[in-house]
């Protein structure tokens, strides 16, 4: 009788185990299909509304969809031409900030801005633009690139521009022949708009220091403005050093140590001025990447404006600016992968030397760079 249970038990036992592994391989392969599944399925794609811009802007962004395209980035772009200096070719604002609202993202070239109107209007295209999308925050990081030779070294800033008022709010009018008055509006509530946004960045960013660009010394009252709420704003945030300096000693202090300062706050003209200085000190306006910041929407552009339009079909133009932009645009929607590879690239690119556009010294082309860039793709 114990003969037969033992055997009885150990049959059953036996069966039980047959069972149990059957069952986990069962859920393994389960689970390899389903692993298998969502490798295969289709990565969800972001659609970005992109602006080619005048003068070498059309050949920059080629340039950027190249590199896209070779690294397979997931992103498809709606594409207007607007310009201001061609306004019977130019997409209609309407539409193009509607794709900009709808899609959120934006890559933009610079748009060239004509020394006079022909129709009276004093606003450009730029500053509608900035308008109404409410793109209020401009945010410029200047940084020391690997390769690229310069007086100073590890320079490491970022420039936060208010740009939807100030010396831009396009109110002038000539009072009496050969007298023209320009006003320049400061508002309460968006100089404390931007100081909250520099320094929700400082904190964000993990930087030290934002400093008050401004001119209160003479414009007391419109400056006097802007200063007292930076400084009101400031006292939220005890662990950020604040610091307030005027803008003529501002632009003197970059070129001789511009290593002092870490994040800037500036209203609209002074933020322009300084942009370009600082972009000056780290190889020029080929080399720096900007962007434009609303509560909804977020344009990506080069830091320093200029179109370059005496170069344009000669592809001679620097391009790392356009694909610095572009990297931050996928950083901006959660694709880091792809953000960091081209980064990477173009680090590697301009630290080898071997290719290096004019503007640097060098004697490549456009098309040398972008596919130089392409090649050093991981």
């Amino acid at each position: 009788m114990s003969f037969l249970a033992r055997n009885l038990g150990r049959t059953l036992v036996q069966v039980s185990a047959r069972g149990l592994q059957t069952s986990a391989v069962n859920q393994n392969a389960i689970l390899s299909d389903e692993f298998l599944k969502g490798l295969s399925k289709p990565e969800s794609r972001t659609t970005c509304t992109l602006i080619p811009g005048d003068g070498v802007g059309p050949e920059l962004m080629y340039s950027l969809q190249e590199v896209f395209k070779a690294a397979n980035c997931p992103v498809d772009f709606e594409t207007f031409f607007f310009s201001e200096v061609n306004p019977t070719m130019s997409a209609r604002l309407e539409d193009v900030t509607a794709s900009i609202k709808k899609n959120k993202v934006c890559l933009k070239g610079i748009l060239a801005t004509p020394d006079f109107s022909r129709t009276g209007e004093l606003q450009t295209l730029n500053m509608k633009l900035r308008t109404d999308l409410d793109l209020y925050a401009n945010v410029v990081h200047v940084r020391s690139l690997p390769g690229v030779k310069s007086r100073h070294h590890d320079i490491d800033c970022v420039i936060i521009r208010e740009q939807t008022e100030g010396e831009y709010s396009a109110l002038e009018h000539e009072s009496i022949p050969g007298v023209v008055e320009c006003l320049k509006i400061i508002t309460a509530k968006k100089s404390a708009r931007i100081a909250k946004f520099a320094f929700d960045y400082a904190t964000k960013n993990q930087r030290k220091k934002v400093t008050c660009v401004h001119k209160a010394n003479i414009m007391k009252l419109g400056d006097g403005l802007f200063l007292k709420s930076c400084e009101e704003i400031s006292k939220l945030y005890p662990r950020i050093k604040f610091e307030k300096m005027i803008v003529d000693n501002t632009t003197m202090q970059l070129v001789s140590n511009p290593n002092q300062f870490d994040v800037m706050v500036t209203p609209n003209l002074y933020g322009s001025i300084v942009d370009n200085i600082a972009c000056g000190l780290v190889g020029g306006a080929g080399v720096v990447a900007g962007a434009s910041y609303s509560a909804e929407t977020c344009v990506f552009e080069p830091g320093a404006r200029h179109t370059f339009s005496e170069a344009v079909g000669k592809n001679l133009a620097n391009p790392t600016a356009m694909l610095l932009c572009g990297a931050k645009m996928l950083r901006h929607v959660n694709l880091q992968p792809y953000s960091d590879m081209i980064t990477s690239a173009i680090n590697k690119v301009l630290n080898e030397g071997r290719f290096r556009t004019k503007d640097l010294g060098g004697q490549s082309t456009t098309t040398d760079f972008t596919y130089a860039v392409i090649d050093h793709l991981k």
